[in-house]
Order: structure tokens, then sequence, then C-alpha cells
């Protein structure tokens, strides 16, 4: 078979670093700066590709491949809470393609798009002397090394060409890797009301490439932290057959409070409720007021608001062109709610304080559909140093569902990027803000 001309590798390539940047600018799975970082290394890569000279004195060698690697990597939905792309992490800094979660434990991620062939276990002239075993034991030092604030529990090192049986065979005898099927399985099932099982469609162009790549993923376990909610009675939903009773299935908030699981005991079906999310919840706003709010005379609103007005009748027109309940529902039902005593406290101050009738009644059925858990934020977190944007309150809140390994739930986006720039993954779920009116 004739090699390709290098000329119509340099276009095909050009084009596939194109289709990428509009790709990963349209993707919600990376953060604004994430997203803008790695946007700028394929825009980098493009603008090497547009310089070569032509023809081409000799096959085409891009990153490009990598690159494309990485973001299908991110797009996997096992991938959650990415905080660092292609950036070198570690007291002893070892180059991570993915800093992120994965299945709920923080993790780093290493690619490769390297021929196999070329690809060799204790390394070659051809590498500098540096195989993949070399790699591997740089990797594993630098997590053990890390503080156990950016600390991984799991390396995931992802061969997106596949790799040979000496490489395969060295990971797994010498370093204790387990080989994993991470993209033979990309459709996931979950179960719906009355038996039915759904599919939740992934991304098609990275099943397209994994199918057409074959990659081969080896995983390593570094122990850590674990809490199974198994091990938590589920007496402590403070439930009974009365509150279900009282109901009514026909309300929104009701409907949606009572696909809360109370005695759910999977550990991968938890949430972790901060104190904007049952506000969001309870809220007048949410809840039918929205637009008795816009109707009310002017004077009266600012009147009654004060200060907050704008930022009331804000969420008052936000409401009625995106109702939240349905966004809430898509994320709650089905799992298992907690919420830590802080949060808890303070909710019911809050609501006691500012609430009108009807929201301190659905504040009342909200706590007691949830599992009020002790404060107990994880070690990582309360490492990380207190400053304005790291207030400790925050720090126990989030801290206690990254104790429980469960995302949480928040409209803090404040505190979410300010661990984000500290090159921790963090698993947390974003809402839009709602605010109590008293009605």
């Amino acid at each position: 078979m004739a090699s390709p001309d290098p000329d119509e590798a340099l276009d095909s390539a050009a084009t596939r670093c194109l289709s990428l940047l509009r790709r990963v600018a349209s993707s919600p799975k990376l953060p604004p700066p994430l997203n803008a970082s790695l946007r700028r290394l394929i825009a980098a890569e493009l603008r090497s590709l547009l310089l070569r000279p032509r023809p081409l004195p000799c096959p085409l060698s891009s990153n490009l491949g990598h690159l494309e690697a990485v973001f299908h990597v991110v797009l996997h939905p096992a991938v959650h809470g990415v905080s660092r792309v292609a950036r070198p992490l570690g007291p002893v800094p070892v180059h991570v393609d993915v800093a992120c979660s994965l299945r709920r434990a923080p993790a780093w991620v290493f690619v490769s798009d390297r021929n196999p062939s070329r690809v060799s276990w204790r390394g070659s002239p051809g590498e500098r002397g540096r195989g993949v075993r070399a790699r591997v034991a740089e990797a594993l030092a630098a997590a053990r090394a890390a503080a156990r604030a950016l600390r991984p529990e799991k390396l995931l090192f992802v061969f997106a060409r596949g790799v040979g049986d000496g490489v395969a065979g060295g990971l797994v005898d010498e370093f204790g890797a387990e080989e994993i099927g991470f993209f033979d399985e990309l459709e996931v099932f979950e179960e719906l009301e009355g038996g039915w099982m759904g599919v939740r469609m992934v991304d098609s162009e990275l099943l397209q490439w994994a199918e057409s790549r074959k990659p081969k993923v080896f995983e390593i376990d570094i122990r850590g932290e674990f809490v199974d909610v198994r091990d938590r009675a589920s007496s402590s939903v403070n439930l009974n057959l009365k509150d279900e009773e009282e109901l009514d299935l026909s309300d929104p908030f009701s409907s949606l409070i009572s696909k809360i699981r109370p005695n759910c005991t999977s550990s991968e079906n938890v949430i972790n409720f901060d104190t904007t999310v049952m506000i969001a919840l309870v809220s007048g706003i949410s809840n039918g007021g929205a637009e008795q709010l816009l109707k009310g005379p002017e004077n009266e609103m600012r009147a009654r608001f004060k200060s907050n007005y704008d930022f009331v009748i804000m969420q008052a027109k936000s409401e009625l062109q995106h109702p939240i309940l349905p966004e809430l529902e898509n994320v709650i039902a089905r799992n298992k709610g907690i919420v830590c005593q802080s949060v808890c406290s303070e909710f019911k101050e809050i609501a006691s304080m500012c609430g009108g009738p009807s929201e301190k009644i659905r504040a009342d059925k909200l706590v007691k559909r949830l599992l009020v858990v002790p404060d107990s934020p994880s070690t990582r977190l309360m490492d990380l140093p207190t400053t304005r944007k790291l207030a400790l309150k925050n720090k126990i809140v989030f801290g206690t569902g990254d104790h429980w390994r469960a995302p949480t739930l928040t409209a803090n986006m404040g505190f979410v990027r300010a661990v984000s720039q500290t090159s921790m993954s963090l698993l947390t779920i974003e809402h839009r803000p709602r605010a109590l009116i008293g009605i």
C-alpha cells in the first residue's frame, strides 16, 4: 500500500484542528479557563501545521492526535470536575493531561497517542532512554508526594492507539495496574420509574473515536479516604408514611421532593445539598410567584426588597423564561439527598427569618426528605488555606460532600472557581440562584 501523500496529510490535519477547536469551544464539560487553555494548545498546533513548508520533506509529525485523545477523555461520562488540562502537577512536577474526578474519586490521567510499535517498557535509544516504566514510576512518585489537597486516588494511563503486550504486562505485573474497558461501554443505562431502563446518550463523535482507535486503558489505585453510605442508618431520615401522604403530587415542588430516595443505599446516588439549592427549591419565585412579583407596583416592590430589588426581579424574569424546578428535578430525582448539620441549621434559620408562610411549609417538607449528616469535611479540602475566597464555612459544606463522594449542588460558583484555581478536582453541580420572597 502506498504511503499517504505528506501534503494531503497536512491538509487533513489542519481540517481536523479546526473541527477540534469548534468542538472544544462548544463543550460544556470544561470550565471557561480550561476550555480557553485547551483551545490555545490546539490553535498553536494549527499555526504550526500552517507554517510547515510545502512540499513536506518527510512524513507529517503532529501533536494533534494527542490533543484529540485528551479531549475525548474529558468527554467521557465517568469524568467530572476537570480542574487541570495538560499542566504539570506535584512537588516534583509531572505532566498531567487531565486532573479530574473519575467515578467520584480524584484522579490524574496520562494520555499517549504514540504508535504502539514505538512504545517500549524499559526504553530505547529512540525514546531517549525513557520507556513507559520510568514514566509510570515518575507519575506514582509525584502523586504520592503531592499535598493532600491535590493527591489523586487513581492514576489512569490511556494509550489512544493501543499498546503492546510487553507494556501491558509491565503495568500489571510491576505496578498492579488493571486494564479496564474504559471506552468499551459508553452507553449509560439508568433505571426509570415503573422499572423501565433508559439510555443516556453519549457524544456520538466520542463513540466513533473509541471504535476507530481501540484505545487501551490501565488504572492504578492509590489508597485514600472512602465513605460508603450504606454504613449510615437510613432511619436518620425523619420520614414516615404520614409525611408521604401529605405530599400533593399535583404540586410541582411536592412532586419533585417525592422523587428523592430517602432510603437509597448506593454510594453512586448521593447528592450533597448546600444552602443555595435548598432556598431555590422552596422559593416563592420557583413555585408560582414570579408573575405576581412582576405585576406588582414597582414602588411597592422596591420598598419591599430594597437593595435586592434588581436581583429579585431578574430572577423572576428568568423563572418565567426557564423554570428552575424541572432543571433541579433532572438532577435530584432518584438520588439520595444529604445535607450537613451546619447547612441544615443555616437553612432553617434563613427560612424562619425571611420565608413567607408557604416557603416555610416547603422548607419543613424538604428537610424531612434529606439525610442530615454531621459536618465531616474531607482532609484534602480542609488542607487548602482558609482565605476570603476559600472561607472555612464553605470548606465544611463542600468538604462534607467530598467526604461522602457526593457532588455538591450549589449556586456558589465563586467558591468552586477558587477551588479549581488550586488544581483540586471537586465534584459540583451548578444551579441558578433563587431568593426567598416572603410568600
